[in-house]
């Protein structure tokens, strides 16, 4: 049904076929769509591309989510009262990323020890197969990107909360940008599967305090590289 889609902004491009398919016909109101995972199968993308995908569909008023049930096709005509805080972070790059860690140490330390005392298998398994694709991918920095996005966001799901998941996925283009901003920096793939595998052994172990300490110890990576990109300036 869906077109492969290769270029850079891939979440816009799956919007576009999404919306197209709605415009057409194909897709009528109160159509569901397919699950995240199915999704991104088919679009051949990560699932962080089609949350994206679907977060812009809905601030479109194109479609609607129901915890529990899925996604569905509106009527068109309805207006979301969704906001991100990708707005309230135009101006200053360098500010911007330091907001953006200094909210990440509040929340993602405490996000890892909840997945660590609630995860199931499945989202382990998620979990593990993003790790798997950043090791793959060391010399590809949108797919490695992509598994990185997809390993925070899996992290979110395991806290089982859909506040927090909903909060996380509010970040996720201020995520991507910080993540190109500092993936070029000598060492900062290594290190940051280095701190991933440690998340994902204390999760794997159940030790929430080791899953906290070990996101702690990420963020101060990611504080450091970002803080490198700012001293280039």
């Amino acid at each position: 049904m869906y077109k492969v889609v290769q270029t850079l902004r891939l979440y816009e491009q799956i919007v576009q076929q999404i919306e197209d398919s709605i415009l057409k016909g194909a897709l009528q109101a109160g159509a569901q769509l397919p699950a995240e995972r199915d999704l991104a199968h088919q679009f051949g993308v990560s699932r962080t591309a089609v949350r994206e995908a679907m977060k812009t569909l809905r601030e479109k008023g194109l479609v609607e989510a129901y915890a529990g049930r899925g996604t569905f096709v509106t009527n068109g005509s309805a207006r979301s009262m969704r906001q991100t805080l990708d707005r309230v972070m135009r101006g200053d790059p360098s500010e911007g990323a330091v907001q953006l860690v200094e909210v990440r140490e509040i929340l993602e330390p405490e996000i890892a020890a909840l997945a660590a005392q609630r995860s199931d298998e499945d989202a382990r398994s998620a979990m593990r197969e993003s790790i798997a694709v950043m090791d793959a991918a060391r010399l590809d920095a949108e797919a490695f990107i992509e598994g990185d996005l997809d390993f925070h966001l899996a992290l979110a799901e395991a806290a089982a909360n859909p506040l927090i998941l909903s909060l996380i996925d509010s970040i996720v283009s201020l995520l991507r940008e910080q993540r190109m901003r500092t993936y070029y920096i000598e060492g900062g793939a290594e290190r940051g599967q280095y701190h991933h595998k440690r998340i994902m052994e204390a999760i794997d172990h159940r030790d929430p305090q080791g899953a906290r300490e070990a996101m702690r110890a990420h963020l101060r990576q990611v504080r450091e590289d970002s803080q490198q990109i700012d001293k280039r300036r």
